[in-house]
């Protein structure tokens, strides 16, 4: 089983890179799956600019880098999508990422870690809605990291609560459960 853990932030000095990076910190030594760090920021991708409606796209798609995209998400069964939450809301470049392509989110498995001043909440919960178009299934567990409360010097760096990992690993056992029982609708 194959999970990605997706960077949904673009903007330069983003915080999420620290939240990604203590995520994949976390799931070293995890024998439940493979784990591996996805960056939307190195993929690139145009706003909505498929000719083609991508549920009806048949992962055919005109653009090049939704051609990239496409692939890269194929390769996984199930998800952590890492998401600020910006202006009370999901951020534009992850919620394009994931307009962009529509068979490749079917039928798999999601879990949330979403930072922000007031932990990303509201950020999770629009995720919640917006992922079951695709038909993924969202667990109901996630992680929420205050800005306000756990960063240290000025913004500068991650200080997570202690109970975090204890948290994000019982999301993952979600994850990890939901996914595998996922898979035969995949099929």
């Amino acid at each position: 089983m194959k999970i990605a853990i997706i960077l949904g932030s673009t903007r330069p000095g983003r915080f999420g890179a620290q939240v990604a990076e203590w995520v994949m910190q976390q799931v070293e030594g995890r024998e439940d799956a493979e784990y591996e760090l996805v960056d939307l920021a190195d993929y690139d991708l145009d706003l909505l600019d498929e000719p083609t409606v991508p549920g009806a796209a048949k992962r055919q798609y005109d653009n090049p880098k939704t051609r990239r995209w496409s692939t890269k998400i194929d390769e996984f069964d199930g998800f952590v999508f890492v998401t600020p939450e910006y202006n009370h809301g999901v951020p534009a470049a992850l919620k394009n990422a994931v307009d962009v392509l529509y068979p490749e989110w079917v039928h798999k498995g999601a879990a949330l870690v979403s930072y922000g001043a007031d932990g990303g909440v509201r950020a999770v919960e629009h995720w919640r809605t917006i992922l079951a178009n695709p038909q993924m299934h969202v667990v109901r567990g996630q992680v929420s990291f205050s800005t306000m409360i756990e960063v240290e010097q000025d913004g500068a760096v991650f200080a997570p609560a202690e109970r975090r990992a204890k948290e994000l690993g019982n999301v993952l056992r979600q994850l990890t459960r939901l996914t595998e029982a996922t898979s035969s609708l995949r099929s």
